[in-house]
């Protein structure tokens, strides 16, 4: 049997924002808070055979190093209802940035079919009661950050259910 690890990739959310919007997310009952960091996904969670990490590693190596620093605004909520029960903050500014970089990172030893197509965004209720969802979009509904994103981080889902920051990758450019 071959070992298998969960990675995702993302643009973690820096602080004071992350803690607020991780807060956020713990107050809607969320099963995942307390495991999942406040991010923008470039990779959501896939399974990849242990062996191919260090191909991975030089696989998102490269894909920072043709990257340069960029603002990322984020403002106000969003949701995917009645799609998906999901509230999220939106980004309103680094869509494309985001864009090229998931559509990058998603090739070679990464590559994945997408059940959805790509929308940016920080998930902030999902798994809830719609009371929670509700109550979480109004809150979010005036938040307001922007920083400079200056790379991504590969993570690990650990047998304990934590998304773990396995390596961080600064753009190149």
């Amino acid at each position: 049997m071959t070992a298998v690890t969960t990675v995702g990739v993302a643009i973690p959310i820096p602080q004071p924002w992350g803690r607020q919007l991780d807060e956020a997310r713990a107050r809607t009952g969320d099963p995942q808070a307390p495991h999942v960091p406040s991010h923008v996904t470039l990779l959501g969670p896939t399974e990849i055979p242990t062996r191919q990490m260090p191909a991975v590693e030089a696989h998102l190596g490269r894909c920072a190093a043709g990257h340069h620093n960029f603002d990322l605004h984020l403002r106000g909520s969003g949701t995917f209802r009645p799609v998906t029960e999901v509230v999220f903050v939106t980004v309103a500014k680094g869509i494309s940035e985001c864009e090229k970089l998931e559509a990058v990172v998603r090739t070679g030893p990464l590559d994945k079919e997408l059940t959805y197509p790509y929308h940016p965004h920080v998930t902030v209720a999902q798994s809830v009661p719609t009371a929670a969802l509700d109550a979480v979009y109004e809150e979010l509904a005036d938040f307001d950050a922007s920083f400079e994103v200056r790379g991504f981080t590969l993570y690990t889902h650990d047998v304990d259910a934590q998304w773990r920051a396995r390596r961080e990758f600064d753009f190149g450019v």
